[in-house]
């Protein structure tokens, strides 16, 4: 193998460990913790310790060094027997080890910089409701029949609901193709509006509307809850048409659990106006566009949980139906747990563990035993 091939699969062994890596912490995340983690959620307790990530490329280029100056050299009179045999996969997999362990020394000090999601703030008693906020996040919601978008309406109502709501406990559940946690429970309203800020609709799959998860994953935050009043209030604006529980099964369930359910339907018909493109002065070019709604399936699920349905066509009937679903409801009093913030180094320091027993037994295979 010449030292050409040689440094082209040190590269490549590299790059293939460095992004196995990051897959497998990525999916550790999502399906340990299940939160969507934004930028404004995430945050390093010892940020410092990320100046240790220098030494992982060192430590690579070192270990190259060192084999380049041990590989043994022998002096030949003719250039014909200077012919590079045939590659083996021992070969191949030389630079395998080194490629591990400097990606697992990443992950460590990842790990060690202490990677944290923010929930919440002090301990507190509290008056008040528990609600989960379930956000449809298809790519629907880009319709502005609701102006200026369906999506960015909704998070500018929710922003004023927040605010106007001091001792109830939200949370919030984002779902497209699939559903996930934004925000557990809390009444620390810098950290929902910090989690609402952040989010576009490109963030999560939206080629679907998976109301049915939605419904579970937002349930499943609310299981441990002792208030008398909880509640889920359920913005969407189209039908059914992704994930593997149905909203039906998911409304008995609700039930089952005292909590009852608002669907909010943004959206009174199957055709909306969406911008298409900009015109020559900045103005936008509007056209329209098919997303069927299925108001009989959301009032459905009010029936069963005790809820109410509401079917708004502008932002104002937005308003007016959050208002409207909780000035009612009993309160109770509530601990809240305040500002928390999960460790999330297990999922960096795993795969790096991973790595490392990996780099063993491949060093195993290639040592040559007598």
């Amino acid at each position: 193998m010449t030292p050409a091939q040689r440094r082209a699969w040190a590269v490549g062994w590299l790059a293939a460990a460095s992004f196995a890596g990051f897959v497998i912490s990525l999916r550790w995340l999502e399906s340990r913790y299940q939160l969507l983690i934004t930028d404004e959620q995430l945050r390093f307790e010892r940020p410092w310790a990320g100046l240790l990530l220098l030494a992982a490329p060192l430590a690579w280029l070192g270990r190259v060094w060192v084999q380049r100056l041990s590989r043994p050299r022998l002096q030949f009179s003719r250039a014909a027997a200077l012919r590079s045999p045939k590659a083996s996969w021992r070969g191949r997999l030389a630079n395998l080890p080194g490629a591990l362990r400097t990606v697992a020394l990443a992950l460590l000090v990842v790990g060690l910089a202490g990677p944290q999601s923010i929930h919440a703030r002090d301990t507190a008693e509290v008056s008040g409701i528990e609600i989960i906020l379930t956000l449809d996040m298809s790519r629907s919601m880009e319709a502005a029949d609701i102006r200026p978008t369906r999506f960015r309406a909704t998070k500018s109502v929710v922003r004023d609901f927040i605010d106007r709501r001091p001792n109830d406990r939200i949370g919030a559940v984002v779902f497209g193709r699939d559903a996930y946690t934004l925000l557990p429970l809390t009444t620390d309203r810098e950290a929902l509006r910090t989690a609402l800020r952040g989010l576009q609709l490109d963030q999560i799959d939206g080629r679907g509307t998976a109301i049915g998860n939605a419904v579970g994953v937002s349930l499943n935050r609310l299981k441990r809850s002792r208030a008398k009043s909880k509640v889920m209030i359920l913005l969407t604006d189209g039908e059914s048409n992704a994930g593997n529980v149905s909203p039906s099964q998911a409304a008995d369930l609700a039930s089952a659990m005292d909590v009852k359910i608002y669907p909010i339907l943004m959206g009174v018909s199957d055709t909306a106006a969406v911008q298409q493109s900009t015109g020559i002065f900045g103005r936008a070019i509007f056209g329209t566009a098919n997303y069927p709604v299925n108001p009989e399936l959301l009032e459905e699920m009010a029936d069963k949980t005790g809820g109410e349905f509401f079917l708004v066509s502008d932002r104002e009937a937005l308003e007016q139906s959050f208002h409207q679903i909780l000035d009612a409801l009993e309160k109770t009093d509530i601990e809240d747990a305040g500002r928390m913030y999960t460790e999330l180094f297990p999922a960096f320091v795993g795969p790096a563990l991973l790595f490392l027993a990996l780099e063993f037994l491949v060093l195993l295979w290639l040592r040559r035993w007598p």
